[in-house]
């Protein structure tokens, strides 16, 4: 297999419990779980050759398993994503030429985000990469209001002009002191595509200050020196929104019933 996505649901996050296992409406009504969700947003992508749902948890395990997954089980002293995702390839019984991590709470992420993060990664000297998401006002509002609420909604991106990044934050990045006038935001997607010898090295690192504080996992890659490609994607009318709070439920069901997706 040359490329993989991978999956990483836990049961226990610390902001939202049970999350993989929400329900959410789509258009028709009809409810299915966050996870059942981001695997048929993985599905959807070309050039992938195999998608697995990673978790420690049972339950999980059996509500993939029951719409179709396949599951690769992992253990539960992965800390994050990146690590749960170097613990699957390691069951692979050949490792991929790329991994993609398609976080299991972005089940509105198009298949050309990933798409274009893929082609990406065909450049050899690109380690890991990762998309960036132009903000609309919509979006921009979202992260202004969840933060003066209180709440941590996603995460922002800061790059250099050849798009390597600088950091990332779930402050808003830079400072908008105007919603009617504001700076250029990027908002990070969720998906991450690496090199099998970029999760062995990651696998080798401590977590370090930046990452502890913000809670993010990519910045272990910046806090050891290790470049992280932002790839700039289109939305195309596409409005996109992780599930990270309660509130999130209705903004993605919203968008679900927008665009039609059952």
């Amino acid at each position: 297999m040359k490329t993989v996505i991978l999956i990483p649901a836990r049961y226990a996050s610390s902001r939202y419990p049970g999350k993989p296992l929400v329900p959410l409406k789509g258009a028709t009504g009809a409810e299915k779980s966050l996870i059942q969700r981001s695997w048929e947003a993985a599905k959807q992508v070309k050039g992938a050759d195999a998608v697995f749902v990673l978790t420690d948890d049972d339950r999980i395990r059996e509500a993939a398993e029951g719409f179709g997954a396949q599951v690769l089980m992992t253990s539960d002293r992965a800390r994050n994503g990146t690590e749960r995702c170097a613990e699957g390839v390691a069951q692979l019984p050949e490792a991929p030429e790329v991994v993609v991590n398609l976080q299991g709470d972005a089940p509105l992420t198009p298949p050309w985000f990933v798409e274009a993060l893929i082609a990406a990664m065909n450049n050899p000297e690109v380690q890991m990469a990762t998309p960036v998401l132009k903000c609309d006002h919509e979006t921009l509002s979202n992260f202004v209001s969840d933060r003066h609420a209180g709440r941590v909604g996603g995460t922002t991106a800061v790059m250099r002009r050849d798009k390597t990044a600088i950091y990332f934050s779930k402050e808003v990045l830079p400072y908008v002191g105007n919603l009617e006038t504001p700076p250029e935001v990027w908002h990070h997607v969720g998906v991450y595509a690496y090199r099998p010898a970029a999760l062995q090295a990651y696998m080798g690192w401590d977590e370090g200050p930046a990452e502890r504080a913000e809670g993010l996992e990519q910045l272990r890659f910046l806090e050891n020196g290790a470049p992280v490609t932002c790839v700039p994607v289109e939305a195309q009318g596409r409005v996109f929104w992780e599930l990270n709070n309660p509130v999130d439920v209705a903004r993605i069901e919203s968008v679900l019933k927008k665009e039609g997706i059952a």
